[in-house]
């Protein structure tokens, strides 16, 4: 029998347990030192940056947030995070995403 030694990869601790499976598969692990979970060579998270400017591309085309979501299956508050980041959403053809309400000239008044 072949034994692994596994540590920790936030802590370097070898105080490691299996702790069950991960959604994709994957065991996961839980170090008794530091408390905290992980696996062993963990898949990068999200869209690739192509992908993400493929869809960020979609957006400063006129798609609206809904139509993204239809078209990529990415949801509008990841766009509205990238664009948020990039400032993308004053170059594109959209007006700047803002929160609240419409306190433009005229809005309200009677």
């Amino acid at each position: 029998m072949v034994t692994e030694l596994i540590t920790c990869p936030h802590c370097d601790s070898t105080e490691i347990v299996k702790n069950g499976f991960a959604p994709n598969g994957k065991q996961k692990y839980l170090c008794h030192a530091c408390g905290r979970q992980s696996r062993r060579n963990p898949s990068p998270n999200g869209y690739t940056e192509e992908r993400k400017e493929e869809i960020l591309r979609a957006y400063q085309e006129r798609s609206s947030l809904r139509g993204l979501r239809r078209t990529f299956g990415v949801s509008p508050t990841t766009v509205i995070g990238w664009l948020k980041k990039s400032g993308s959403a004053r170059a594109g053809g959209h007006p700047p995403l803002r929160r609240g309400r419409d306190t433009s000239a005229g809005a309200g008044t009677g």
